[in-house]
């Protein structure tokens, strides 16, 4: 199994061919955005993990006060600041960091996303719990995550054997329903379940969770 710092290394080096990967599923993508921008007001201030080159942070930004979008992966985190300065967004930071450590005080974020990340960090429920802290009460987790419990059994044989040569990360094996159980034993109560794919069987569940 892979430790944090060797999922760091990882993303470091994958950083710039993960920027040039184009999005697969636009529709979806787009309407998780759309369902996401819903629960904001404007004025909040909000903290994304797992932002890799911050594309959906740089998406969100216009829709809250400020958004503090971190990752484990100081070469991601480099390409996402390159992408604010071109883009000219002057209210999303991008930081190195993680939520079971971050520096921020309790109950700082009044909106906090985790998309496409949850099933690749090695302790889900210390991640979860520092989402929680970071979130004040009645703050909004929104997170979508693939499930690869939910997808050909095969990958179960393949995802191993690529760890095992440095082509994979750290990757979880979830259903939905595990995915519920641990942020609900978070302390988070699930609001909104939604599936927002396009193509063929949706292995991505949207969930939206508040504190």
């Amino acid at each position: 199994m892979f430790r944090i710092v060797d999922n760091a290394r990882f993303w470091d080096r994958m950083a710039r061919k993960y920027a040039a990967h184009k999005i697969a599923d636009v529709a979806g993508y787009e309407r998780t955005l759309e369902r996401t921008r819903h629960y904001l007001k404007g004025n909040e201030a909000a903290f994304e993990f797992g932002c890799g080159t911050g594309t959906t942070a740089l998406r969100l930004a216009p829709s809250v006060a400020h958004i503090t979008a971190t990752d484990i992966s100081g070469e991601m985190v480099a390409i996402a600041r390159e992408k604010a300065k071109a883009e000219g967004q002057g209210n999303a930071t991008f930081e190195v960091a993680r939520p079971e450590t971050a520096p921020w005080p309790d109950g700082a974020f009044g909106v906090a996303f985790g998309f496409n990340v949850l099933h690749l960090v090695t302790d889900r429920a210390a991640v979860l719990a520092g989402v929680h802290r970071l979130l004040r009460p009645g703050g909004l987790f929104i997170s979508k995550t693939p499930c690869l419990k939910e997808m050909n059994p095969l990958i179960r044989i393949a995802v191993p054997m690529m760890q095992l040569i440095g082509k994979a990360p750290h990757v979880a094996f979830l259903s939905a329903e595990d995915l519920e159980r641990e942020i609900a034993a978070a302390g988070f109560e699930i609001v909104e379940r939604a599936r927002h794919g396009s193509r063929g069987k949706d292995v991505r569940p949207f969930l939206v969770a508040r504190k």
